[in-house]
């Protein structure tokens, strides 16, 4: 890649600044990075799908629960504003309302690979012909690695149980029906369905009530990595009638990197014997749990599959940022992530039409979230992201060998963030001759 030699045209610019003052979004309530480069004094940070921003109350909420330990010792267990041995009940309701669940369905615990493979213990029962794992050919690395230990784990193959759905021939995404198709020939082969509800690679939103329904009516179970959904699309997985789901929160929830991951649990399975469960201390019902009898009593919610006492420190942050999404509401950020997802295409339209770019993501709005992602045709993408944030401020993150993501995320990014990002591709990437 090379730099052109004239200067990009820059007469957008004054339009996006005018729809920043039309539909400010709420970027005051985050700490923006100061640019690396570039004209302007902040970042242009479209990397959320990967990592979020710390809110603005985020330091001075988890010193408040540091102060806390400081001042009470271990009575801060039952003391104090926030105490600690019901702290995770603080996140419940609002985790509940982020992904259309119960409260009873929703628990904040662990994190989000030590989630799914808790979840498959219960829900990966292979028997008989009825064996199989199906998940997306994209799926994160780290859904394909657990769910291929899940299969070594009961002796299987993972190379023959793991079913790994591609797109047709010269297409980027999957299409709904052709999951939905391989479910109704294949489904009685089918143990567990795993799928990302929005894939980290390509962006696409999938289908998640009809494939939910698809892989059911097949007899499999069917639970969803929404890593890349929560905080992102709105969800409703109660009414859904998904069997389970984990989410992580540093992406979109912006709680911090590595923090804690979502739970839910569909109330049908709660307080099956039958289903098997890993279990440890908070597994046992709360009213209940200091009386240290040998044999657990789990209730019959989601709090069952709870294993450890929740770290508190790090559930400050997610406590802080559920309560943001609770003011905002997902679908007032739907809206506006729609908006300006729709703008960040539009500008990408005029830059990659002459340019070795192309956008993969689903065009449709409704297939997808706020991320848009571009192939490109020469050199590496860890390459260009470098020279983006180097030369132009701008923040976007690279998965190799050639796709860009551009995640402007409606809680902080700007229509000017937008205008930053295609104006310095124009600027870095020549155009074809």
């Amino acid at each position: 890649m090379t730099t052109r030699k004239t200067e990009p045209p820059r007469s957008g610019e004054a339009e996006a600044l005018r729809l920043d003052d039309n539909d400010p979004g709420h970027r005051h309530l985050f700490h923006v990075p100061p640019a690396d480069g570039g004209r302007y004094p902040d970042a242009a940070y479209l990397a959320g799908n990967s990592l979020g921003l710390q809110p603005t109350a985020t330091r001075a909420e988890l010193l408040a629960d540091l102060d806390a330990w400081r001042r009470l010792g271990v009575e801060g267990h039952l003391e104090g504003e926030r105490p600690w041995l019901p702290y995770h009940e603080l996140l419940t309701a609002p985790a509940a309302r982020l992904v259309g669940a119960r409260p009873t369905e929703t628990v904040v615990m662990n994190s989000l690979t030590v989630d799914l493979h808790l979840l498959m213990v219960s829900f990966y029962r292979p028997a008989g012909e009825r064996r199989r794992i199906v998940i997306e050919d994209t799926a994160f690395p780290s859904d394909s690695y657990a769910v291929r230990s899940q299969a070594r784990f009961h002796g299987l193959d993972p190379d023959t149980t793991v079913v790994r759905l591609r797109p047709r021939p010269g297409e980027e995404n999957l299409r709904t029906e052709d999951i939905t198709g391989f479910l109704a020939a294949e489904g009685h082969t089918v143990a567990l369905v795993l799928l990302g509800g929005v894939n980290y690679l390509t962006g696409e939103l999938m289908d998640i009530p009809a494939i939910t329904a698809a892989g059911r009516a097949a007899g499999a179970a069917v639970g969803w990595d929404l890593a890349h959904a929560a905080g992102n699309v709105p969800l409703a997985l109660h009414d859904w009638d998904v069997d389970f789901a984990a989410w992580c929160s540093y992406k979109y929830l912006n709680s911090g990197p590595g923090a804690l991951a979502g739970v839910f649990v569909h109330e049908r399975h709660h307080g099956d014997p039958a289903l098997p469960r890993f279990e440890g201390w908070w597994s046992t019902a709360a009213d209940t749990r200091f009386e240290m009898t040998p044999v657990s009593r789990p209730p019959a919610t989601v709090e069952a599959w709870q294993i450890s006492n929740p770290p508190i420190f790090a559930m400050g942050p997610v406590r802080t940022s559920l309560e943001l999404f609770d003011s905002v509401g997902m679908p007032a950020l739907r809206e506006r992530s729609l908006r300006l997802t729709g703008y960040l295409e539009r500008l990408l339209d005029e830059v990659t039409v002459d340019r070795p770019l192309k956008v993969i993501t689903p065009r449709d709005p409704s297939r997808r979230g706020c991320q848009l992602s571009v192939r490109i045709a020469a050199g590496s993408a860890n390459e260009l992201t470098k020279r983006l944030r180097h030369e132009h401020g701008v923040i976007a993150d690279a998965r190799e060998p050639d796709i860009v993501r551009f995640a402007p995320v409606p809680l902080y990014s700007t229509y000017h963030d937008c205008w930053r990002v295609a104006d310095a591709l124009a600027a870095t990437v020549e155009a074809a001759v």
